[in-house]
This record gives C-alpha cells, sequence and structure tokens, in this order.
C-alpha cells in the first residue's frame, strides 16, 4: 500500500497574509502565529480570536467546503462550540482552493491530558453525540469512509496492516472480524463529526468547549463517531460515557459492538504517520489496548 503524500501545497505566513490582504483586507494586518498542520489542513492563528484554515492537500478540498455549507446548520443545535468559517476564501492565483477563517476557541486538545483526568467532561460528549446523532437530510454530504457498515472497511484495513507490518497484525484483523460480524445499522442516516478522536476535542477547566475539524462531517450509522470511547477513554469512564448516550438514544449492544470494530480500524489508521503525527500513533496505541479486549 502507498501512503498518501499528505502536503501537497506548503501554506506558509507569508502565503497566508498575501491571500487575507486579496480577499480579506481588513484582517491583513493582524498577527499572524503558525497553530498546527494536519493530515489535511493548515491552521494559522489569526490575532487572539480567529484562525486560517487552508487545505494541504487537493482531496481535503471537499471537507472544507462540507464545513462551509453545513457548521452554520449544525452549530446552532450543539452543546459545544464548533468552528464555523465567519470568512470564505477562494481559488485564486496564489492559492488554488477554497479556505476559511473561523473563530478561535480557547483550550487544549483532549489528547494532551492524562487519561485519567478524562472523566471530567465524558458527560459533555455524551451530550454532542446526543444532540447530533439525528436523522441528516437527503443532501447531508457523502462520505464513503465513515457512518458505513465496518466490514465494508476490510480491504483497506487489510492492506494498512501489510503496510505497517506488525508481528500482532493477524490478532489485530481476527478481533476487527469478529466484531464488525455484528448487524448493520438499520434506522435512518444520522449527522455524524466523522472524526471526533481526543486531537479533535478541545477541554478547558475540567469540560469540553469545542469539537473542531469537521471535514468528515456525513450521515450514516452513528457507531462510526461512538468509536471514540475507545480512543479516548479508559474502561470506566467509557461505561459512564455509554451510559449516558444510551440513556438519551437507547442504542443497542450491535451498535456498540460496530463502534468497537471502528475503534480497532482507527486505531491502525492514527498509527500510519509516525514521522507527521507520532501524538495520533499514541492515541492509536492507546485505542488498540482499548478495543482488543
Amino acid at each position: 500500500m502507498s501512503v498518501e503524500r499528505l502536503v501537497q501545497v506548503d501554506v506558509d505566513e507569508a502565503t497566508v497574509r498575501a491571500l487575507l490582504r486579496d480577499q480579506q483586507p481588513d484582517l491583513a494586518d493582524r498577527a499572524l502565529r503558525f497553530v498546527a498542520r494536519g493530515w489535511d489542513n493548515a491552521l494559522w492563528r489569526l490575532g487572539d480570536d480567529l484562525v486560517v484554515r487552508l487545505p494541504v492537500r487537493e482531496v481535503a478540498v471537499p471537507l472544507v467546503t462540507h464545513e462551509q455549507r453545513w457548521l452554520p446548520v449544525l452549530a446552532p443545535v450543539l452543546p459545544v462550540a464548533v468552528p464555523v468559517p465567519v470568512r470564505v476564501g477562494v481559488p485564486s492565483e496564489r492559492y488554488p482552493w477554497p479556505w476559511s477563517v473561523a473563530r478561535w476557541v480557547e483550550g487544549a486538545r483532549a489528547d494532551a491530558g492524562p487519561v485519567e483526568g478524562r472523566a471530567s467532561w465524558a458527560d459533555d460528549l455524551a451530550d454532542l453525540f446526543v444532540a447530533l446523532h439525528r436523522p441528516a437530510p437527503a443532501d447531508a454530504p457523502v462520505n464513503p469512509y465513515r457512518g458505513v457498515p465496518p466490514r465494508t472497511r476490510r480491504d483497506p484495513l487489510v492492506e494498512r496492516l501489510a503496510h505497517l507490518g506488525w508481528p500482532h497484525a493477524s490478532e489485530v484483523l481476527d478481533r476487527f472480524d469478529e466484531l464488525a460480524a455484528a448487524p448493520d445499522h438499520e434506522g435512518p442516516p444520522l449527522w455524524l463529526h466523522g472524526d471526533p478522536h481526543p486531537a479533535n476535542l478541545v477541554v478547558r477547566d475540567g469540560r469540553l468547549v469545542a469539537a473542531i475539524d469537521w471535514g468528515d462531517v456525513t450521515s450514516g450509522d452513528p457507531a462510526s463517531d461512538l468509536a471514540t470511547a475507545w480512543l479516548t477513554f479508559d474502561a470506566p469512564t467509557r461505561a459512564r460515557f455509554r451510559a449516558r448516550v444510551d440513556a438519551a438514544c437507547g442504542w443497542d449492544d450491535a451498535t456498540w459492538q460496530r463502534a468497537q470494530a471502528w475503534a480497532v480500524l482507527l486505531s491502525v489508521v492514527l498509527q500510519l504517520h509516525p514521522e507527521q503525527h507520532p501524538d495520533l500513533v499514541a492515541t492509536g496505541r492507546f485505542a488498540w489496548e482499548q478495543a482488543r479486549s
């Protein structure tokens, strides 16, 4: 398996400044500070209260447009902040793709803190999913990698395990097969975040205050979102999280079995790029230890 190139356009400070001067001149003189570069986007802090979000590879372009279209619709019904674009940039000679300016939310990534400390906001994350996991409209974004039956993602899992060359790959695949045999989701397609691992959750003062990186927003089976129970929490906190979700949504055991299958799958995905994202590798290793039994 070839690992897709993560950065096709290196967005530096001069490029961001020039884009702002061309398209958002009233923001162009604000201080700029590099924040992070993920698999899909580069983030630049703009002044104290804004952030510029720009794709670094072409495959991420639809993800930005999905955020621009749907976050204004979803934000009013969610109990935490989401990065609703306040300005929208368009492709130009300087930069080939659309980009966004959103509000900055103060806090820390959830994966930066100890696992034991996450119990204080487990209820907050449960409440986010209870609010989000509602029937989606027919024109919701299509994402073939999330919200689908986990068994349909077996072939990519096999390829990724071969690429990684792990000695315990057969154990991972056997566990995935066991969990992915659960019955499929039978209800209507529901709104999904698509990628709520702990690096995409922002916490402050012991509370969940934001969910970021909604590029994978889609509709389908909530199990792929609920997989974060194994990516984010230890067993006691996971039980608390599940109890709160189930009290409101009443998901059956098959839903949680599919969610655990997704956790196994995502534990591998998160470990594909150790040089670029060692923090995600740590989350992937934790997820496997949580989901393996």
